[in-house]
């Protein structure tokens, strides 16, 4: 499987940015969609974004849409989460995930469609 590490996550106020990073090492980069979820406290992980493996479709939760941007780089093993806008409801721990992809046009959204996640990163959101 795929080791996923994030980071890029932090405390910042609501109408802030931020950028998640997320380093994949371990098994061929471009051969998994990618994917963000979040999970704030006392609330089941919820989809954020997904990506697929090569970059070239990606599919958004309502909640986030025109605000955040799903993006990778195979060369770098890296897929990135670019948050805009922030609100205090995008408070979570933020966790990436990859899926082995079967197809060009796979995008996975469930989280159990993902085999391999990363430790999370906090993101705050203050008002």
């Amino acid at each position: 499987q795929v080791k996923l590490v994030e980071s890029g996550g932090g405390l910042v106020q609501a109408g802030g940015s931020l950028r998640l990073s997320c380093a994949a090492s371990g098994h061929t980069f471009s051969s998994y969609a990618m994917g963000w979820f979040r999970q704030a406290p006392g609330k089941e992980r919820e989809f954020v974004a997904t990506i697929n493996w090569s970059g070239g479709i990606t599919r958004y939760a309502d909640s986030v849409k025109g605000r955040f941007t799903i993006s990778r780089d195979n060369a770098k093993n890296t897929v990135y989460l670019q948050m805009n806008s922030l609100k205090p409801e995008d408070t979570a721990v933020y966790y990436c995930a990859a899926s082995l992809s079967g197809s060009y046009y796979y995008t996975p959204r469930r989280p159990a469609d993902f085999g391999s996640w990363g430790q999370g990163t906090q993101v705050t959101v203050s008002s």
